[in-house]
């Protein structure tokens, strides 16, 4: 299991491969890699296609939080079970109504499923393995989870045109039933025990988003790692989606290599994902975010003077490095969270931020690669991201002292902030 041991209790063991397999269907879009053809064989334009995503976008932006807020009023297993089974509807669209309004509803639908699912997936672990007194193993199952889910694309993307050249609608039929698996293993979650009986949960929506506003204003470390974690987030964002084919295009890199270069950079995530434990215990959380969030800035920034190979090692360091980051981050990010009850609404919070940011600097880079300034708008990122990661290091040390001169010397350390400060220390709240 990628070099992982589970924890011993056979319960824990069930849960965590119960989320493993839920995480690897649930993600394993088959489409992705050709749905723009799809969209232009079965009739859309340009136009509709990227209208299309400006909508995808606008709704998981709106859907985010009250999805999250759901999640934390009633149960984080309603709503994975509910996003597994929106996504089998959203994948059903396309192969009966192949229209610009078919394809509309369908990313409506798969706004919607990976919303109830963003900040509910993490949090069920999260809760279930503290709940079992395993709180230790979080960042190791967070790891090898995603390395699993990048395996899945690894094996099952390379194959899809020849599957689509098969049979047109295959991707789409197939992803449904991917969903459909991860609808099964939703269902066969295991309640997390003890912690979300009635009076564990907000009383209301409304009250959960002012709940979870209240403790993001208590908490100006919880709210400096999200402004990190929203860098992060648009870093390998605009990379991997926006960046990555003007890049080798920059490069004279044939395009019959792109896909080539694309699993490579996926294998090279997938070996970060699962070993993240070893950087986090040489440096500890904190640094090792903000090490690998400039390492990849840099990585964009060299890759303006590189070659066409030292830039395809440049993106695979800038893969182990995504690989490594995502586990600690979201640890940190759930260790420093105040109150559990509103944990799912808090994760949403973060993520509709990073793809608000996103979408923001999708619009300034079409105007740079418009005017033909790709390598201007590299130097600028990496540039900007080492600048923004060296300030938020020293308001992250000035809360730290704040809080350690009010903190009594008779008091315990509290166990959701501060636990999460140590450098070498893992982090382990309740």
């Amino acid at each position: 299991m990628l070099g992982f041991r589970l924890p011993a209790k056979p319960a824990v063991q069930r849960a965590v491969r119960l989320t493993y397999g839920f995480q690897f269907f649930f993600g394993l879009l088959l489409w992705v890699p050709i749905f723009y053809q799809y969209q232009k064989l079965v009739g859309l334009d340009d136009g509709q296609i990227f209208g299309i995503q400006s909508i995808y976008y606008i709704v998981f932006c709106l859907l985010e939080i009250p999805t999250g807020m759901i999640a934390d009023r009633f149960d984080y297993r309603t709503s994975l079970k509910a996003g597994a089974a929106v996504l089998v509807a959203a994948n059903l669209v396309p192969v009966f109504l192949g229209s610009y309004t078919g394809f509309l509803i369908h990313f409506i639908l798969i706004a919607l499923a990976r919303s109830l699912v963003s900040g509910a997936q993490s949090a069920y672990l999260y809760e279930y393995l503290h709940a079992h007194g395993e709180g230790e193993h979080y960042l190791r199952v967070e790891g090898v989870g995603r390395a699993y889910s990048l395996i899945g694309k690894i094996v099952y993307w390379p194959v899809i045109g020849l599957l689509m050249a098969w049979n047109l609608p295959s991707p789409y039929w197939l992803t449904a039933l991917n969903a459909a698996i991860a609808l099964a293993f939703a269902l066969k979650l295991p309640p997390i025990p003890g912690g979300r009986r009635a009076a564990g949960k907000t009383a209301s929506l409304l009250a959960g988003v002012g709940g979870a506003l209240s403790a993001l204003r208590s908490s100006r470390w919880l709210f400096l790692l999200m402004v990190q974690g929203i860098a992060m987030f648009t870093l390998v964002r605009i990379c991997q989606v926006n960046l990555f084919q003007p890049i080798l295009e920059s490069k004279t890199l044939s395009v019959n290599w792109y896909g080539a270069v694309l699993a490579a950079m996926t294998v090279f995530e997938a070996l970060g994902a699962a070993r993240p434990h070893r950087l986090r215990r040489a440096i500890g959380p904190v640094a090792s975010v903000f090490t690998l969030t400039i390492v990849m800035a840099l990585c964009l920034g060299f890759i303006v003077p590189a070659g066409t190979v030292p830039t395809v090692l440049l993106l695979c360091v800038f893969a182990v490095a995504t690989g490594i980051s995502f586990p600690i981050q979201k640890q940190l990010l759930n260790d420093s969270i105040p109150d559990s009850r509103y944990r799912a609404t808090l994760l949403s919070m973060e993520s509709i931020v990073d793809r608000a940011v996103c979408a923001l600097v999708a619009v300034a880079l079409g105007a740079y690669l418009s005017a033909g300034r790709l390598d201007e708008f590299l130097v600028l990122s990496a540039t900007v991201t080492c600048v923004a990661m060296g300030l938020l290091a020293v308001l992250l040390l000035a809360v730290r002292k704040h809080r350690s001169d009010r903190r009594p010397p008779t008091k315990r350390t509290a166990p959701a902030e501060q636990e999460a400060v140590p450098a070498a220390a893992p982090a382990t709240s309740a």
